[in-house]
């Protein structure tokens, strides 16, 4: 049995490869995508999201939001939406699957306590689907 995560980050991002260390180190099988050509639809990038504020949506290291061009907490869940799926290097990171949940950013806490119920076997996995080997 492993821990399985599906990691939505940003390439060379050494945040993200900090992440996936511990993650690994932890004992988790990671399957890596690349957040910038993330390929979800609205409805599922909301879904990562969860009940959190809008403004917990975003990247705050994301330049348009460091030199204030975008103020997420000014925006409703419609126009973040729109921002985040025109513009992915907005989406705070990582995005995860784990189990049947999905989680945005890497709250340690969070992040240890879903591992926790969910470890499962090893799915077959088809790599000619797109995204398999990136």
């Amino acid at each position: 049995m492993i821990k399985l995560v599906v990691f939505y980050e940003k390439p060379f991002c050494a945040a993200n490869a900090k992440q996936k260390q511990i993650l690994r180190a932890s004992g988790c099988t990671l399957i890596e995508r690349n957040l910038l050509e993330h390929g979800l639809e609205k409805d599922d990038l909301r879904m990562f999201m969860g009940e959190s504020a809008v403004s917990e949506w975003f990247n705050p290291a994301a330049p348009a939001i460091k030199n204030g061009e975008i103020s997420p907490e000014r925006l409703d869940e419609e126009s973040a939406m729109e921002l985040l799926m025109g513009n992915p290097i907005l989406i705070r990171r990582p995005l995860m699957v784990i189990g049947s949940e999905k989680l945005c950013g890497f709250d340690a806490d969070k992040v240890s306590e879903v591992l926790e119920r969910y470890v499962e076997p090893m799915p077959k996995i088809n790599c000619m689907e797109k995204g398999c080997l990136e």
